[in-house]
């Protein structure tokens, strides 16, 4: 095992897509002495458990814009950083049963088209030759972004975290951060069980674990773990060679092509927050009663496996981007709700720049952490999966 660094410019802490997303910007604008720690293996949490959704609609600018850009990088991941994810630009549609949703999603889709995304509002008709294999009663209308889909988590980490090597950054993983020294009001040692870093600044990227590692920091990140599911069916010989990452929004049914299959998954507004990622089958039967009310053909597939998951929960559901107000050498991304994955390219580029004092692409001051204290609440996102 390689010894790990006595010191380091910035320590990153979480080896997931964030991460590994922010490790790479940061060596490729010249940062030296970037060291990233993962207490086990790269992507192992919830970035390779997740769906895989990329996507840009959502229902503020801030989301939308970090959604778009980074939509813009995967579709260019091949050459930059240079490795394959398997994009498939299938599309989003949300199926939407009340007319509030519907009132909803027609000024979210005027704001997204304000600002270059390319959703629109369709009919029923429509929404069922996209994924036939819904059923359209009580629907009445759909969302739908033809330049939204799905690719590979696990990829999407290993071409940052390569690409963050082959740039100086060191990745260490099997390390366990147990604590910070402080002098003054900032961090100047990272204490892990395999020996002390020196540090300048530290980033906290460390998803549903992330409130462990601002107390340590001397910073509430108020973000809650919450256990999510999904499950694969067996190979499916008719299926249409073209799907849809396809949402009920009600109900929060989704399911999109994987290999000969589908992927399916959605929230259990039962889930109690906590650790536990053990995959369990008492969710089924909510799963098979939403089945049953938007894709009742479904059910009549059998299924083969499935994994549990974390999602890293903030109370307005939006992520938690910025730089500590108590202790300036620190900043933080996490708590993306869902979202982190498939924002990772672009937070990556927001965290580079706020770490040199740079200006980002997006303003992303309504996301500090000190909204939760200070009253300056934003609206919750609700486009939630």
């Amino acid at each position: 095992m390689p010894a790990l660094p006595t010191s380091a410019e910035v320590v990153v802490i979480g080896g997931g897509a964030i991460g590994t997303s922010i490790a790479f910007h940061l060596a490729e604008a010249g940062v030296r002495d970037v060291v990233l720690l993962e207490r086990g293996e790269l992507g192992q949490e919830s970035t390779c458990k997740a769906a895989g959704g990329v996507r840009a609609q959502f229902s503020d600018r801030i989301n939308i814009e970090l959604g778009a850009r980074s939509l813009e990088a995967f579709g260019r991941f091949a050459r930059h950083p240079g490795q394959e994810i398997d994009l498939h630009r299938v599309g989003y549609l949300f199926l939407l049963s009340t007319e509030a949703d519907v009132a909803s999603f027609e000024r979210d889709v005027e704001l997204q088209n304000d600002l270059g995304v390319t959703s629109r509002m369709i009919d029923v008709e429509e929404a069922a030759r996209l994924s036939p294999r819904i059923a359209t009663d009580g629907l009445l209308a759909a969302a739908f972004s033809p330049d939204d889909g799905h690719c590979t988590p696990e990829s999407v980490v290993l071409g940052y975290a390569t690409g963050a090597r082959r740039r100086g950054a060191r990745i260490c993983t099997g390390v366990t951060v147990t604590g910070m020294e402080h002098v003054g009001d900032e961090i100047r040692t990272v204490r892990t069980d395999r020996g002390d870093i020196t540090v300048g600044t530290v980033v906290c990227a460390a998803g549903a674990w992330s409130a462990a590692v601002g107390e340590m920091a001397g910073t509430a990140l108020p973000v809650t773990p919450y256990k999510r599911q999904i499950v694969f069916t067996e190979p499916m010989p008719d299926l249409e060679p073209t799907v849809p990452f396809t949402i009920d929004f009600t109900t929060s049914f989704y399911f999109h092509r994987e290999a000969r299959g589908l992927l399916m998954g959605m929230s259990d507004p039962e889930q109690g927050p906590g650790f536990d990622q053990t995959y369990t089958e008492d969710w089924l039967p909510r799963l098979g009663e939403a089945m049953e009310r938007r894709a009742p053909g479904l059910l009549e597939v059998g299924l083969t496996s499935g994994w549990g998951g974390l999602y890293e929960v903030t109370p307005d559901h939006n992520a938690l981007i910025g730089r500590s107000s108590s202790t300036p050498n620190l900043l933080y991304a996490t708590g993306f709700s869902g979202h982190g994955f498939l924002q990772a390219p672009a937070v990556g580029e927001v965290v580079r720049d706020l770490v040199r004092d740079r200006t980002p692409f997006v303003d992303v001051g309504p996301l500090s952490a000190d909204r939760f204290t200070d009253g300056s609440e934003i609206r919750p996102e609700s486009h939630i999966v």
